[in-house]
């Protein structure tokens, strides 16, 4: 059984696709910063093997490098960080129907 299940995720708001859709986009936008993350502490290390790994550890966001990018989104729009932008009711998103909480 997956948890959380779709009928939590969509509060009967949204379709299947759309929960797809708006999980893909916020797994390529976590995928992203992931990415940029290590881009940095790449960019910032020293040669010292040792000195560059706990570098990268405190740069690098343990839950982006531990877990799978869908996974996150997941939990994310479940617990309301994300929230997903129905277009067809007017609301438009610059990031394609996904957006963070703030």
């Amino acid at each position: 059984m997956l948890y959380p299940t779709i009928a939590k995720l969509t509060k009967g708001k949204y379709n299947r696709y759309q929960l797809a859709l708006a999980t893909s986009k916020c797994a390529r936008i976590i995928t992203d910063e992931y990415v940029a993350q290590r881009k940095y502490a790449e960019k910032n290390a020293t040669g010292n093997k040792d000195l560059d790994r706990a570098q990268a550890d405190a740069i690098v966001d343990h839950d982006y490098r531990d877990k799978k990018a869908v996974k996150i989104a997941i939990d994310k729009i479940s617990d309301g960080e994300y929230v997903i932008i129905d277009k067809s009711a007017g609301g438009i998103s610059a990031d394609g129907g996904v957006k963070p909480e703030n």
